[in-house]
């Protein structure tokens, strides 16, 4: 089944990018992808790791969640940057995860990355250690909220 899934993805992206439908190159989409899904295939790269299609139905609410703690952030450290004063506090933490999988531990470390102010400096097992832009930024990731989301995106409990 993940096979038939990469394909759909890959003819898909194809199709989207080229713009142009014409026999010849929907015939050249169609080999792409078949040589594509057969080198993943050979690769040994369609396992859930690789191609978590479980996911799917998850990322209906994952995406706009992070999308809008991305704008919230974004919005936030622009502000301190157009502040005169330039009112940062950087600070290291470290936040322990709750995940299971290997692609929960990495979607929660590049949550904390894509969120402007914070990034994931370190990874220790399940520690990450996260610099923070303000000391705020950093008291938010050690409530929990964001590996709480993820942790649920993942559906591991």
């Amino acid at each position: 089944m993940r096979w038939l899934s990469l394909a759909a993805l890959l003819f898909a992206f194809w199709l989207a990018l080229s713009g142009h439908y014409t026999a010849m190159l929907v015939t050249a989409g169609i080999v792409s992808t078949a040589v594509c899904v057969f080198a993943a295939v050979r690769m040994r790269a369609l396992d859930p790791e690789g191609h978590p299609i479980e996911l799917l139905p998850r990322t209906v609410t994952y995406y706009p969640w992070l999308v809008r703690e991305i704008a919230s952030s974004a919005w936030g450290v622009t502000k301190i940057i157009l502040h005169p004063a330039l009112p940062i506090s950087p600070c290291m933490t470290v936040v322990e995860a709750s995940q299971k999988t290997a692609a929960g531990l990495a979607t929660y470390a590049n949550s904390i990355t894509l969120t402007p102010g914070t990034i994931t400096a370190g990874v220790d097992g399940n520690k990450f250690t996260v610099h923070a832009l303000v000391r705020d930024g950093a008291i938010d990731l050690e409530s929990g909220g964001m590996d709480r989301r993820v942790t649920a995106f993942e559906g591991k409990t």
